[in-house]
């Protein structure tokens, strides 16, 4: 068994995309990055960091180690916003452990980080490159909420936008109304919603699709020894497991940033979208982060969200499972 940490020296065909992505890293943020990383349908630019899941410096310090573990440290990390825009801050180590990485991992890398502020970088690199760069926003969107009030063409500038957030017609994974990145900064998601065009891949479909569950983890467990991305998801992995059986009855982990991350990699993986009007509920309350899809057009939103509806989840754990176990996730095509 080999596993590969060339990370991106294999993605220089023309057809690979540009990529940077912005993340919260913790759990599977990490799982999202080595997909980016491994994958020979994008060549990984940068990544930003946004106040999200755990302590910022955290954050960081876990996306420098998941680089280095792909053998990809030459990828800059450039350090964003270190607080939502408006709202008070709660992270979230109770899903993925105290420091993010399931709990005994804090990464000291020595890795510096990029000069450049997150914001800075992104809108420079959207400028310099019209049209080029896919930005993939798997954390909240308040890097991307502050870069518009720099380039406020700045959706126009990039090719894609592509965002992990929002529950459409479920419950939400941190109250009943709200996806956890858009209820961290509901002001930043409604800025963004708004004012670019964006493929959202929200936790209802993530749910359904992306979740592996504990029966699955076998040949990862029998690889374990051989591939560090194995070891390393198994450990990073254990309390989203332990959180997810506990609050909602399922034995597994959601892997909801992976699947974004895969989506824009392999669209076959998507098998149905649908562009409708969405609105975040940006007040305090109950409702905080809840995210309106309106699929029969009652509102005088503009339709201009596309909405993942569907996906190919086989085909999905069979690129994660590619991905951990052998560090190529085409491996099977």
């Amino acid at each position: 068994m080999e596993t590969n940490t060339t990370a991106n020296v294999k993605a220089d065909s023309d057809s690979a995309r540009r990529l940077i992505v912005d993340t919260d890293t913790a759990g599977d943020d990490t799982i999202a990055l080595l997909l980016a990383v491994c994958s020979d349908h994008a060549v990984l630019e940068g990544v930003t960091v946004v106040a999200g899941n755990v302590e910022f410096e955290h954050e960081v310090e876990n996306a420098k180690y998941t680089l280095a573990l792909a053998d990809a440290e030459d990828v800059p990390v450039y350090e964003g916003a270190r607080s939502p825009l408006i709202k008070d801050h709660e992270t979230a180590e109770e899903v993925h452990g105290t420091g993010g990485l399931g709990g005994d991992l804090f990464p000291e890398t020595g890795i510096p980080s990029a000069d450049e502020h997150a914001v800075e970088y992104i809108v420079r690199t959207a400028r310099e490159n019209p049209g080029e760069i896919t930005l993939a926003c798997i954390g909240p969107l308040t890097n991307v909420a502050v870069a518009l009030q720099h380039e406020p063409n700045l959706g126009e500038l990039l090719d894609s936008v592509w965002v992990m957030g929002g529950a459409r017609n479920c419950l939400g994974n941190v109250t009943p109304a709200a996806e956890f990145n858009f209820w961290v900064d509901p002001d930043a998601a409604t800025r963004v919603l708004s004012e670019i065009d964006v493929t959202l891949v929200d936790w209802g479909v993530c749910l359904e699709h992306a979740t592996l569950r504990t029966e699955e983890f076998e040949p990862i467990e029998a690889a374990r020894s051989e591939s560090p991305y194995a070891d390393f998801f198994l450990e990073t992995a254990r309390p989203a497991c332990e959180h997810t059986r506990e609050t909602q009855g399922i034995d597994g982990t959601t892997q909801s940033d992976s699947l974004t991350i895969a989506g824009l990699l392999d669209p076959s993986i998507i098998t149905e979208t649908n562009t409708y009007p969405v609105a975040v509920d940006e007040r305090e309350g109950m409702t905080r982060g809840y995210s309106l899809v309106d699929e029969n057009g009652v509102t005088d939103l503009p339709a201009n969200t596309r909405v993942v509806e569907s996906v190919d989840g086989e085909r999905f754990r069979e690129l994660i499972l590619d991905l951990l176990v052998h560090g190529d996730p085409h491996r099977s095509g």
